[in-house]
């Protein structure tokens, strides 16, 4: 996989109350990723992006909620999450990353 693909699969990190108790106590991080990302995509991507070897990978997505505006009714956007298992021992510091 080329280093453009990496970076677009990767959207973001997810940082939330939830992904913090996760990376914690089981070794999970959550990444936002494209939505036409793959499981064996995100995990290539991670493993060469932060230099660690990953366990499995798990995909959720979520569809955006109708909010009602002054313009009527509106649509957020829908997310893909992955929740990423490392193998134990292993950690990822997002302030390390490039």
């Amino acid at each position: 996989m080329n280093r453009e693909r990496i970076y677009k699969v990767l959207v973001a990190p997810h940082i939330s109350e939830k992904a913090t108790i996760l990376a914690d106590k089981a070794g999970q991080y959550v990444f936002r990723v494209a939505p036409d990302a793959t499981k064996p995509e995100i995990k290539k991507a991670v493993e060469a992006l932060f230099e660690v070897k990953v366990q499995s990978v798990q995909t959720v997505n979520i569809k955006g909620k109708t909010k009602r505006t002054a313009r009527g009714m509106g649509k957020r956007n829908d997310i893909r999450k992955a929740y990423v298992r490392l193998v134990p021992g292993q950690d990822i510091d997002f302030a390390d990353a490039e």
